[in-house]
């Protein structure tokens, strides 16, 4: 598929829904939408260089959670819940059942939230690095806290346009932790990985929420088909989360090669390739298999 084909401008839209604006973006087409949910610190912007690889034809809404990117924060959080209701209520809003619901890292762990709240509107789910394993665990408290309190990367944000011409500051940036080779980031993934960073209203409360949810005493009773992706040298999520996450979800597991943890960013090629599989092994469906 011809990248630049797919490059078409999305739509902004604004919904204000149960105490909270969440800011999205839309392209209509055909067949079951694609819902792309970026991570913890992350935005809508974070899905950029995938974007430009998927079908042009096919419907996408990707949202920037509450407190992420220019949506407002929620007053309380107990769990990650939360998010999965208003993404619901999105959805409904936009007429977009049946979806296929996408999450890296956290927003991993808030589409199968999602699934589990609308089992009739899930068609399908993708897992791209999905957090919610080792992200249970003290050390990774310790780490998300001190990112929400320190925001290292609003302070990046703003010379992002250096990062994405310096093999360097590339490295510097998305080096162990984020990608298995920074430099081959092209500009485009840099951008949409940083441009939401300087944005953010409130990523501490989600801290809690995110390391308190653990979602696998019920991934048992997830129904829909489930494809997890993952980077073969993900220092943040490992492959035995993947593993863990596979044999609960009875799912598939495809492990990309020399890619790291923002492996929708680092290999969106062979992200999108995944995505639209599924997207029509589900248009394919019958009607009661695919709901």
């Amino acid at each position: 598929m011809d990248a630049k084909a797919s490059a078409r401008p999305l739509q902004e839209r604004i919904l204000d829904l149960k105490a909270a604006t969440l800011r999205y973006l839309v392209r209509e087409g055909e067949g079951p939408t694609l819902v792309l949910v970026h991570g913890f610190g992350g935005a809508g912007s974070n899905w950029d260089a995938l974007v430009r690889h998927l079908d042009p034809r096919r419907r996408l809404i990707v949202p920037d959670l509450p407190g992420h990117g220019r949506s407002s924060p929620l007053p309380a959080l107990p769990s990650l819940g939360p998010f999965a209701d208003r993404l619901a209520l999105l959805l409904d809003r936009e007429d977009a059942w049946p979806a296929v619901a996408v999450g890296h890292s956290m927003g991993g762990l808030v589409v199968l939230r999602l699934a589990r709240h609308r089992p009739d509107g899930v068609a399908a789910l993708v897992l791209a690095a999905a957090a919610g394993v080792n992200s249970a665990t003290e050390r990774a408290r310790v780490y998300l806290t001190v990112d929400a309190l320190v925001r290292p990367g609003r302070l990046i944000s703003g010379r992002r346009g250096a990062v994405a011409q310096s093999a360097r500051l590339r490295t510097a940036v998305f080096g162990h932790w984020g990608a298995a080779d920074p430099p081959a980031l092209s500009p485009e993934a840099v951008e949409g990985l940083l441009a939401g960073s300087a944005l953010h209203t409130d990523l501490r409360s989600v801290v809690p929420a995110l390391v308190l949810d653990d979602p696998r005493r019920d991934l048992e009773r997830v129904r829909c088909p489930t494809l997890l992706l993952w980077g073969a040298q993900d220092h943040q999520t490992p492959v035995s989360d993947a593993f863990d996450y596979a044999r609960r979800l009875r799912a598939e597991l495809r492990v990309i090669p020399d890619c790291g943890h923002l492996l929708i960013a680092e290999r969106p090629d062979a992200c999108a390739h995944a995505l639209h599989e599924v997207a029509e092994r589900v248009a394919a469906a019958p009607p009661a298999a695919a709901a």
